[in-house]
Protein backbone atom coordinates (compact mmCIF):
# COMPACT_ATOMS: atom_id res chain seq x y z
CA UNK A 1 0.00 0.00 0.00
CA UNK A 2 1.75 3.42 -1.20
CA UNK A 3 2.08 5.96 1.74
CA UNK A 4 -0.38 8.98 2.03
CA UNK A 5 1.10 12.72 2.05
CA UNK A 6 1.50 14.03 5.80
CA UNK A 7 -0.22 17.09 6.38
CA UNK A 8 1.75 19.78 8.10
CA UNK A 9 -0.07 22.87 9.95
CA UNK A 10 1.20 26.37 10.34
CA UNK A 11 0.75 28.67 12.21
CA UNK A 12 2.18 32.18 10.36
CA UNK A 13 2.24 35.69 11.39
CA UNK A 14 3.00 37.58 8.01
CA UNK A 15 4.74 40.90 8.73
CA UNK A 16 6.04 41.58 5.18
CA UNK A 17 6.88 45.31 5.52
CA UNK A 18 8.62 45.63 1.74
CA UNK A 19 5.10 44.86 0.10
CA UNK A 20 2.30 46.37 3.36
CA UNK A 21 1.33 42.79 3.46
CA UNK A 22 0.11 41.75 7.26
CA UNK A 23 -2.04 38.81 7.74
CA UNK A 24 -2.67 36.09 10.30
CA UNK A 25 -2.16 32.48 8.35
CA UNK A 26 -2.84 29.09 8.96
CA UNK A 27 -1.93 26.63 6.16
CA UNK A 28 -2.23 22.99 5.81
CA UNK A 29 0.56 21.91 4.03
CA UNK A 30 0.02 17.78 2.76
CA UNK A 31 3.57 16.80 2.26
CA UNK A 32 3.98 14.45 -0.14
CA UNK A 33 6.25 11.31 0.82
CA UNK A 34 8.98 12.32 -2.09
CA UNK A 35 9.37 15.54 -0.73
CA UNK A 36 11.84 16.91 1.33
CA UNK A 37 11.95 19.00 4.35
CA UNK A 38 13.97 21.50 2.44
CA UNK A 39 11.47 21.45 -0.39
CA UNK A 40 8.29 21.78 1.69
CA UNK A 41 9.31 24.89 4.24
CA UNK A 42 11.04 26.80 0.77
CA UNK A 43 6.94 26.01 -0.55
CA UNK A 44 5.64 27.65 2.61
CA UNK A 45 8.20 30.82 2.78
CA UNK A 46 7.47 31.72 -0.88
CA UNK A 47 3.57 31.37 -0.26
CA UNK A 48 4.52 34.21 2.41
CA UNK A 49 7.16 35.91 0.60
CA UNK A 50 4.12 35.93 -2.40
CA UNK A 51 1.23 36.42 -0.05
CA UNK A 52 -1.63 37.80 -2.24
CA UNK A 53 -5.26 37.49 -2.78
CA UNK A 54 -6.22 34.25 -5.33
CA UNK A 55 -3.02 32.73 -4.22
CA UNK A 56 -3.30 28.82 -3.89
CA UNK A 57 -0.76 25.46 -3.02
CA UNK A 58 -1.09 23.62 -5.93
CA UNK A 59 -1.47 19.83 -5.37
CA UNK A 60 2.15 19.42 -5.19
CA UNK A 61 4.35 16.77 -7.16
CA UNK A 62 1.11 14.99 -8.19
CA UNK A 63 0.02 18.26 -10.15
CA UNK A 64 2.48 18.41 -13.36
CA UNK A 65 0.71 21.15 -14.74
CA UNK A 66 1.10 23.34 -12.18
CA UNK A 67 3.13 25.11 -9.98
CA UNK A 68 3.69 25.05 -6.68
CA UNK A 69 1.96 27.37 -5.33
CA UNK A 70 -0.27 29.92 -7.63
CA UNK A 71 -2.58 33.29 -7.98
CA UNK A 72 -5.49 33.73 -9.60
CA UNK A 73 -7.45 37.00 -9.63
CA UNK A 74 -11.17 37.29 -9.44
CA UNK A 75 -11.97 35.87 -12.57
CA UNK A 76 -10.00 32.97 -12.10
CA UNK A 77 -7.35 33.86 -14.76
CA UNK A 78 -3.78 32.68 -13.45
CA UNK A 79 -1.74 35.65 -12.69
CA UNK A 80 1.30 34.48 -11.31
CA UNK A 81 3.28 31.08 -11.60
CA UNK A 82 5.25 30.21 -8.52
CA UNK A 83 7.84 27.44 -8.70
CA UNK A 84 9.67 25.73 -5.79
CA UNK A 85 13.30 23.98 -5.69
CA UNK A 86 14.64 23.59 -9.53
CA UNK A 87 12.22 23.20 -12.15
CA UNK A 88 13.01 22.61 -15.90
CA UNK A 89 12.83 25.48 -18.25
CA UNK A 90 10.32 23.85 -19.86
CA UNK A 91 7.85 24.56 -16.71
CA UNK A 92 8.87 27.99 -16.71
CA UNK A 93 8.43 28.46 -20.09
CA UNK A 94 5.02 26.92 -19.98
CA UNK A 95 4.37 28.89 -16.85
CA UNK A 96 5.15 31.93 -18.70
CA UNK A 97 3.37 31.92 -21.45
CA UNK A 98 0.14 31.23 -18.71
CA UNK A 99 0.73 33.49 -16.38
CA UNK A 100 2.30 37.67 -16.38
CA UNK A 101 4.71 37.12 -13.35
CA UNK A 102 6.61 33.89 -12.99
CA UNK A 103 8.92 33.37 -9.97
CA UNK A 104 10.92 30.17 -8.70
CA UNK A 105 12.03 29.88 -4.80
CA UNK A 106 15.05 27.93 -4.19
CA UNK A 107 17.02 25.75 -1.41
CA UNK A 108 18.93 24.78 -3.61
CA UNK A 109 22.48 26.38 -5.50
CA UNK A 110 20.55 29.23 -7.56
CA UNK A 111 24.12 29.40 -9.74
CA UNK A 112 23.80 25.67 -11.05
CA UNK A 113 19.58 26.09 -10.68
CA UNK A 114 19.82 29.09 -13.47
CA UNK A 115 22.93 27.43 -15.40
CA UNK A 116 20.28 24.33 -16.62
CA UNK A 117 17.98 26.98 -18.08
CA UNK A 118 20.85 28.20 -20.15
CA UNK A 119 20.21 28.00 -23.51
CA UNK A 120 16.71 26.59 -23.23
CA UNK A 121 13.61 28.44 -24.72
CA UNK A 122 11.99 30.08 -21.55
CA UNK A 123 9.54 32.56 -22.43
CA UNK A 124 10.11 36.11 -21.32
CA UNK A 125 13.15 34.68 -19.53
CA UNK A 126 13.99 37.81 -18.49
CA UNK A 127 11.13 38.64 -16.50
CA UNK A 128 11.54 35.44 -14.44
CA UNK A 129 12.51 36.24 -11.25
CA UNK A 130 14.71 33.17 -9.82
CA UNK A 131 15.09 34.05 -5.58
CA UNK A 132 17.39 32.02 -3.02
CA UNK A 133 18.16 32.42 0.47
CA UNK A 134 21.76 32.42 1.86
CA UNK A 135 23.59 29.23 2.32
CA UNK A 136 22.74 27.48 5.49
CA UNK A 137 19.31 28.98 5.85
CA UNK A 138 16.85 25.92 5.31
CA UNK A 139 18.74 23.39 6.04
CA UNK A 140 19.48 25.01 9.56
CA UNK A 141 15.23 25.77 9.97
CA UNK A 142 14.47 22.50 9.04
CA UNK A 143 15.70 20.77 12.43
CA UNK A 144 12.68 23.54 14.00
CA UNK A 145 10.20 21.88 11.67
CA UNK A 146 6.81 20.00 13.39
CA UNK A 147 3.69 18.57 12.07
CA UNK A 148 2.09 21.94 13.89
CA UNK A 149 4.48 24.80 13.66
CA UNK A 150 4.29 28.54 15.03
CA UNK A 151 6.04 31.06 12.89
CA UNK A 152 6.20 34.39 12.30
CA UNK A 153 7.37 35.60 9.15
CA UNK A 154 9.14 39.18 9.24
CA UNK A 155 10.56 40.91 5.48
CA UNK A 156 12.44 44.11 5.71
CA UNK A 157 14.52 45.35 2.86
CA UNK A 158 13.92 41.64 1.32
CA UNK A 159 15.97 40.93 4.32
CA UNK A 160 13.61 37.76 5.87
CA UNK A 161 13.49 37.37 9.37
CA UNK A 162 11.70 33.83 10.31
CA UNK A 163 10.75 32.50 13.56
CA UNK A 164 9.98 28.78 13.84
CA UNK A 165 8.76 27.07 17.13
CA UNK A 166 11.19 29.23 19.28
CA UNK A 167 13.96 29.42 17.34
CA UNK A 168 15.09 32.14 15.00
CA UNK A 169 17.00 32.89 12.29
CA UNK A 170 17.26 35.46 9.35
CA UNK A 171 18.45 35.17 5.88
CA UNK A 172 18.51 37.95 2.51
CA UNK A 173 16.39 37.05 0.06
CA UNK A 174 18.30 36.96 -3.11
CA UNK A 175 16.88 37.75 -6.99
CA UNK A 176 18.25 37.61 -10.23
CA UNK A 177 16.97 37.07 -13.34
CA UNK A 178 16.71 33.04 -15.16
CA UNK A 179 17.96 34.54 -18.59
Amino acid sequence: MAIGATIHTFAVQLADVDRGVYEDLTLRVARHPSETDAFMLTRVLAYCLEYEDGIAFSEGVSATDEPAVYARDLTGALTAWIEVGAPDAARLHSGSLQAARVAVYTHRDPAKVAAAWAGKKIHRAGEVRLYSFDPGFIDAAIAGLERRSTMTVSVIERRLYLELNGATYESDVHEQSAA
